[in-house]
């Protein structure tokens, strides 16, 4: 049976996903949720307790956090020692750097866009200074390790969560130029071929981005 991912060409976290099913060339499909597709939003209620997506199905399974989705193809069904390593110590590593990017990049992101959801013309200022200093000190710690990561020839865990998160915090809070292993990577991440198709399936929501609709990238 086909694997079918339920998501949003928008999400972040779909991105996630997504980008590991097209980096292991798995197929599958891909199930948007929208006003049409109401049946999408119901699978993905019945995936877990907060109904949010993005929700793997495999057969009878139903898998939700794209962590654990990657984690489960990982297992199942990607090329051996691709997403996730084998060897119990490296696949130590490539799950801290997943919560790094998780926690330390897209959580303030999220937080900054959060405030604008709420009142795009009246931020909590604060708040949204806060988020921003988060990510400057996350951007200059990740402009260190990348000193120590070596460039990959293949999708790991790390990118599938570094890809959707760099990409949309650049938006809310440009990496700076004297962070030039950070601003390099970001591009290679953009250029991966399943990071592309993510890009380009996303364009036509950028509009809805509270804080501008970027016209790079």
């Amino acid at each position: 049976m086909t694997l079918a991912l339920y998501g949003h060409p928008f999400s972040s976290y779909t991105w996630k996903a997504r980008i590991a099913l097209l980096a292991a060339e798995l197929d599958h499909e891909f199930l948007i949720l929208d006003a049409d597709h109401p049946e999408h939003a119901q699978a993905v209620r019945f995936a877990g307790p907060q109904g949010k997506f993005p929700v793997l199905r495999d057969g009878e399974n139903l898998l939700f956090e794209a962590t654990s989705i990657i984690e489960y193809l990982s297992v199942h069904h990607a090329p051996a020692d691709m997403l996730v390593p084998s060897d119990p110590d490296a696949a130590i590593g490539i799950r801290m750097m997943d919560r790094v990017f998780d926690n330390y990049v897209m959580g303030p992101m999220q937080d900054v866009v959060n405030e604008y959801l709420r009142d795009g013309d009246n931020p909590d200022t604060v708040r949204v200074a806060e988020a921003r200093a988060r990510l400057e000190r996350s951007y200059a710690w990740l402009e260190g390790w990348l000193h120590f990561y070596p460039e990959m020839d293949y999708v790991t865990l790390i990118e599938c969560a570094a890809a959707p998160s760099l990409f949309y915090a650049d938006w809310v809070h440009p990496i700076p130029e004297a962070l030039p292993r950070l601003r390099e990577w970001r591009a290679r991440l953009l250029s991966l071929p399943a990071v592309r198709t993510c890009v380009e399936e996303a364009r036509p929501y950028r509009a809805g981005f509270p804080l501008g609709a970027p016209d790079r990238d």
